[in-house]
């Protein structure tokens, strides 16, 4: 037996009364007029359903007389606002729904689910000790709806025991996913209210072109990380026609620090050569498994086509793009936190062609190298011949492990390496003597070139981070001896120690570090280090011709 409480004129309980899904319905609402049509409206038709005059603050009903509760709006009507006397209305609504409904039976409440309405309602019945999951009602995918998702709280009653186990509070998000639990109302309230923005976002993108750069993650079902980072990118410079209106972008694994894949400037580069009036470029998470570049159009087929552009046909088939036509390789060497950097991880990546590479990437900003080191493809020994049968293939899980020393990834280690020429000296480099004094590791590379290269240089390396010397001697090709030290300490304090204790006696100091401020918005050191009082106990430190 159903009860729809404040069921006003709606056909929803005549649609489920014609569909078969249930006879037996019990209709009540406090407008007499409304009441009187829906009689008269149903009572040949549907003998079995009834309206009845009734509050439902105060229903007639005996004690667990329903299985099934239906509130289609009726709490977002009466949950207007959060003033004392409107939830003192809601409380009395909500324990007289409560009384009438079976043990093990169900109150559906169909919402738009603003936050102060869930939190209520959650709140309520989850302290009751009600199972609590909140569905997402499928779209009908009609552009001109209403933008906002329709949400059914489905509140299952037990009895409740004192002390029995924690409250159970789940979400779907699709219409044929899994239950995902939630450990909170707040985490509850925060996936509905994610659901909310992504259906205003969508409604937005296919009714305009959009001006700015949208991006948003698509998470894994399960674990609730971070599976997909998408980017929609409009071309306003592309002619539109039939087939160029709409195409996926893949990335592959760990390309996506590249700039033209990892800016914003290259991303629309990227969509004008492409040649489609809107690209969405898909960049694929290091912590997620992929099998292939099909799984991943099968996956997001669906999904990214409620990013599509305005009036794309339904029947346009939508290409999926990406560089060699496979999602690359990627494999994570080492995983380990460090309480100065925090997350971080070591990972060999195959790049354009068959090169491969070591990258050290500090999670709390994956888009950013820290180190980059190529690797050399293994040789053979001294006498081994060469044999075309004996010839492998690379194995694409396990790339080469030796480093190549001789490779600098970046532009300004690079301009670094040729400003060592502005040293003055009767003898040439890089034979002549050079004392280095690198400050920042990393992985090492920029010491380690200087070390290679220049054989009469002794380099000294400050890093403030000692697992950033593991990470560097164990994955990186890192080593010290006699022309290489590396000392543990704040860079500022090192040098400010040296500029009283031990001045003029570097030929060439070199600062390789970063800010670890995000909203800094660039690569750059941190303010401190280039503050005129620092730079002048760096002048101190330097030789006259340094």
């Amino acid at each position: 037996q159903v009860l729809v409480v404040g069921c006003g004129n709606s056909e929803l309980s005549e649609q489920m009364y014609d569909m078969g899904m249930c006879e037996d319905i019990v209709n009540i609402d406090i407008s007499d007029a409304v009441i009187h049509q829906m009689q008269e409206q149903s009572r040949n038709k549907r003998p079995k359903m009834s309206y009845i005059l009734m509050d439902v603050l105060q229903m007639d009903f005996p004690d667990s007389h329903f299985h099934v509760v239906l509130d289609k709006g009726t709490l977002d009507a009466v949950l207007t606002d959060e003033e004392e006397a409107t939830l003192a209305k809601v409380d009395k609504m909500f324990a007289e729904i409560s009384r009438v409904l079976q043990v093990g039976g169900r109150y559906l409440c169909v919402s738009l689910a603003q936050a102060h309405v869930l939190k209520k309602a959650v709140e309520y019945f989850s302290q009751e000790g009600w199972i609590v999951r909140v569905h997402q009602v499928a779209s009908s995918r009609d552009k001109q709806q209403f933008v906002l998702p329709v949400f059914v709280y489905v509140m299952t009653k037990f009895r409740k025991i004192p002390g029995s186990a924690p409250q159970i509070l789940e979400i779907c998000q699709e219409e044929q996913d899994k239950p995902m639990r939630v450990q909170s109302v707040e985490q509850l309230v925060a996936a509905v209210k994610n659901r909310q923005h992504y259906a205003l976002l969508c409604s937005q993108l296919s009714k305009s072109p959009c001006r700015e750069q949208v991006s948003l993650d698509l998470c894994d079902k399960e674990s609730g990380r971070p599976r997909y980072t998408l980017h929609v990118v409009d071309s306003p410079s592309v002619k539109p026609s039939r087939d160029n209106r709409f195409a996926i972008f893949i990335i592959p694994q760990g390309r996506e620090t590249e700039w033209l894949f990892g800016t914003e400037e290259g991303r629309k580069q990227l969509a004008a050569s492409a040649g489609f009036g809107r690209l969405v470029t898909v960049a694929l998470h290091r912590e997620q498994h992929y099998e292939g570049m099909a799984s991943i159009q099968a996956e997001l087929s669906g999904k990214v086509m409620e990013l599509a552009p305005p009036s794309l046909p339904a029947w346009q088939q939508v290409p999926f793009l990406s560089v060699g036509g496979d999602i690359g390789v990627r494999t994570v060497q080492h995983r380990d936190t460090s309480p100065l950097s925090g997350e971080y991880v070591v990972e060999d990546v195959k790049g354009d062609g068959t090169c491969y590479f070591r990258r050290l990437i500090f999670l709390h900003n994956r888009n950013v190298v820290q180190s980059e080191a190529r690797l050399l493809a293994p040789t053979p020994l001294p006498g081994q011949k060469k044999r075309r049968k004996d010839k492998k293939k690379l194995s694409t899980a396990e790339p080469p492990a030796a480093i190549d020393k001789s490779y600098l990834c970046c532009e300004h280690h690079k301009a670094m390496v040729a400003g060592l020429c502005l040293l003055g000296g009767p003898n040439p480099l890089p034979g002549t003597p050079l004392a280095v004094l690198v400050v920042g590791l990393g992985g090492g590379s920029l010491p380690l070139f200087i070390h290679d290269y220049f054989s009469q240089a002794h380099v000294a390396v400050v890093e403030i981070d000692p697992s950033m010397l593991e990470v560097a001697t164990c994955w990186f090709g890192f080593s010290q001896g006699d022309r290489m030290q590396v000392h543990v300490s704040d860079g500022l304090d090192y040098m400010a120690k040296l500029a009283a204790e031990a001045p003029a006696q570097y030929d060439a100091i070199m600062f390789d570090v970063d800010s670890k401020d995000l909203m800094v918005g660039m690569s750059c050191p941190p303010p401190a280090f280039v503050e005129k009082p620092f730079l002048q106990k760096v002048k101190t430190i330097l030789k006259p011709e340094g």
